[in-house]
């Protein structure tokens, strides 16, 4: 395929439950700008069938229509590569070119053909539809990774060597440059540092997601180690289960699809109305809404703005959705004291403010207090652990004291506070 080719088809193949080995569902058909989806026959015929996601592509014959103001279904575009992945397939296909080149030069068949077959969640596009070829590589060092990374980052091509290992990793989503490896029969996402950090990003990360798991949240296990005296962050997948003949994979959607939103409309994407959704679709709603909850206010106390609605994930089995592990919690760097969250809190409040949370608590089912004494723990348990957990990271002592007050318990967080010992 040139570069001015565009496909017309894909074929989109599915990891059942508990499966280790892909089934073809339908295919992907490309009219106009739009792609529009029709299940298989044999697809549909099966008695362990599950849709794509039920709320956008019930399992029914025919064309599927898309929701409104939707190109493509929503559940579809969760398992397409972003920012960083779009790069490398750019590189790739179009050889040398910047990071300004516009990824609107392919096509978005072309970004789910191309990317690398191990993408998140259960889905995988393929151009046939008897015969199934990951797009895969061996396992490549750290550093070779690295070193693929930072010529992607500068816009020059790969090598053959450094080609394939970097693209397999593609179909990953995110901005920032990241590869897949797997080690001890446990698959992670190695994120890797960048020239234009202005400051060490990967710690501040490593250092937010440890304070994550020990205020009591469901996180994604998360390590750091070094390649080319670099810091890199592993994060364990929990879309993976290792099995007996191979790996099954677990169906994802984002909050973005169960909010039936594009990148275009994330704007309006809210935890009100994703709480909502939570009453009446999820498993354990009231424990979901309490972690949901508890997600944003530790966002908030981190000074992790960037909880846009691809930040928020949830499991699908056929039947109803569960939350996710969290995940891209990242303390964001800040200009100034105020600061706002990516995702609507309430009404159109987007404020990264603790009182923010607890005016918004009773859509999450929790009353006044429940939400204060959540608050009160996080804060606790940050202070208490702050030196411990950079200690684990071995951050020096400047970083520290631009991260401390200035992402983590930033003073501006508890203004207008509810009770006086938060501040």
């Amino acid at each position: 395929m040139t570069s001015s080719t565009k496909y017309t088809e894909a074929f989109v193949w599915v990891w059942l439950p508990n499966e280790t080995k892909p089934i073809v569902a339908g295919k992907l058909t490309a009219d106009g700008e739009y792609l529009i989806i029709n299940y298989g026959k044999s697809f549909l015929e099966r008695d362990n069938a599950i849709s794509l996601y039920d709320a956008e592509l019930p399992l029914r014959s025919g064309a599927l229509p898309l929701l409104k103001g939707l190109s493509m279904p929503s559940c579809i575009r969760d398992a397409a590569p972003d920012a960083w992945g779009r790069r490398v397939i750019i590189n790739k296909k179009l050889g040398l070119k910047g990071p300004e080149t516009d990824p609107a030069q392919l096509d978005e068949l072309t970004y789910l053909l191309e990317s690398g077959s191990d993408r998140i969640g259960a889905l995988d596009f393929q151009h046939s539809a008897t015969e199934y070829i990951p797009r895969s590589s061996a396992n490549v060092s750290l550093d070779e990774l690295l070193e693929s990374a930072e010529r992607v980052e500068k816009g020059i091509p790969l090598s053959p060597e450094l080609d394939q290992a970097l693209y397999h990793g593609s179909s990953i989503g995110g901005a920032r440059p990241k590869a897949l490896i797997e080690s001890n029969n446990k698959k992670y996402i190695a994120k890797f540092s960048t020239s234009t950090d202005l400051y060490n990003v990967i710690k501040a990360e490593f250092i937010a997601m440890r304070l994550a798991k020990l205020v009591g949240l469901n996180v994604a296990p998360v390590s750091l180690t070094k390649s080319s005296r670099k810091d890199v962050l592993l994060i364990e997948r929990f879309d993976r289960v290792p099995a007996e003949n191979g790996w099954q994979r677990k169906a994802m959607v984002s909050a973005l699809t169960l909010l039936g939103l594009d990148e275009m409309m994330a704007r309006y994407a809210s935890y009100e109305e994703l709480a909502e959704i939570i009453r009446h679709r999820f498993r354990n709603a009231s424990a979901t809404l309490k972690e949901l909850f508890s997600r944003l206010v530790f966002n908030i106390l981190c000074g992790n703005n960037d909880d846009h609605a691809r930040n928020h994930a949830a499991f699908w089995d056929g039947e109803m959705l569960s939350l996710t592990p969290a995940y891209d919690i990242c303390p964001q760097n800040s200009a100034g004291n105020e600061a706002s969250q990516a995702m609507l809190i309430s009404g159109d409040n987007r404020m990264s403010k603790i009182s923010s949370c607890i005016d918004a608590a009773h859509h999450f089912l929790l009353d006044r207090e429940a939400a204060l004494a959540i608050v009160t723990h996080q804060k606790q348990v940050i202070e208490e652990n702050w030196a411990i957990i950079c200690d684990e990271a071995e951050l020096n002592q400047t970083d520290r004291k631009f991260f401390w007050h200035r992402q983590f318990l930033n003073p501006y967080v508890f203004e207008n506070p509810s009770p006086s010992q938060l501040i």
